[in-house]
């Protein structure tokens, strides 16, 4: 079963299922995927008004990743997950293609340790790395952000010469659907953080105006949010090289960009290739792809290459 958030409804609604229905839902039966809208937030004023964008229309921003859990309530999806059986839900929400859908050992690790929460994180490259991290606050599991850490924190090391504050957070997470019904929607509206921003308002004759510095504010989620709430959290640590390629900067960028998360696919899946006996014939920058049809994450690709040399740039399929 897959359930899709649209991240910006409802702009880009009809388009996200017009998407999927013009590619055949990707090989999913039509009845296994679900869609539902992410939802809005008024921006509001320093004092508190409510901002007009332009004549009759409220200036609205969408209400951050942790609104997933009040639109997954409104929409009834929730209760209908609870309601077909379903236990857990693996939910990610950075641009990643090194994520893996459903991983069996990352959501059998969170079965395992009865866990109602569940994080995997990677390691910081380095300390000034841009990533929250898994820490305590307050004595509760918590994300504390990298604006939060003061310099000697980010910078402290153990024994072995490994960060403390180490564990990035790559939004990447399991929750039970029980703790989502039973202690998360009943906290909802204690979730949102103001946010400072410029926002386009109507002057007082009713033209939009584009500030060129903050004047309002936006009420916004984050998904982790309700880690404090967790009675049992599971942390697993994976490997960067082999799960996150994040895409958060225009092409050309040096880092986590296209550009770098598509040369990471290449490696890994020649890395791949190359432990099941097989070979490349091409340029290095040359992408091969294992599609997720053929293997999951390298596995069962002995029969497939061994011995063969693979001409790239490929995409390896069934």
């Amino acid at each position: 079963m897959t359930v899709v958030e649209c991240q910006q409804c409802p702009m880009t609604h009809q388009q996200t299922v017009d998407f999927f229905e013009q590619h055949s839902f990707f090989g999913m039966s039509k009845e296994d995927v679900w869609f539902f809208q992410q939802g809005t937030m008024p921006c509001l004023t320093p004092e508190g008004k409510i901002i007009l964008e332009s004549p009759g229309n409220i200036a609205c921003n969408p209400d951050g990743n942790g609104g997933v859990y009040p639109a997954l309530k409104k929409s009834g999806l929730l209760d209908q997950l609870r309601s077909s059986g379903v236990k857990s839900l693996h939910v990610f929400s950075v641009d990643n293609p090194l994520c893996r859908p459903a991983d069996p050992r990352f959501v059998g690790y969170c079965l395992s340790k009865a866990a109602d929460c569940g994080n995997k994180c990677v390691w910081k490259a380095s300390p000034d790395e841009k990533v929250g991290v898994m820490a305590k606050k307050g004595g509760r599991p918590s994300v504390v952000e990298y604006s939060e850490l003061d310099d000697a924190r980010k910078a402290q090391r153990d024994a072995s010469g490994r960060l403390v504050f180490g564990a990035g957070n790559i939004c990447n997470h399991f929750f039970s659907v029980d703790f989502l019904l039973d202690v998360v929607v009943p906290k909802m509206s204690t979730m949102f953080h103001l946010a400072h921003k410029k926002i386009p308002y109507a002057d007082d004759e009713g033209k939009t105006v584009k500030p060129e510095s903050n004047n309002g504010v936006k009420l916004e989620a984050f998904i982790f949010d309700v880690f404090p709430m967790s009675r049992r959290i599971a942390i697993l640590e994976t490997f960067r090289e082999e799960e996150f390629a994040p895409v958060k900067n225009a092409p050309g960028t040096a880092t986590d960009s296209p550009d770098t998360a598509r040369q990471m696919v290449n490696l890994l899946c020649r890395s791949w290739v190359e432990k099941a006996g097989g070979q490349t014939d091409g340029d290095a920058s040359a992408v091969l792809e294992v599609s997720p049809l053929l293997s999951y994450a390298g596995e069962g690709l002995t029969e497939h290459v061994a011995g063969k040399t693979i001409k790239v740039p490929c995409n390896l399929g069934p």
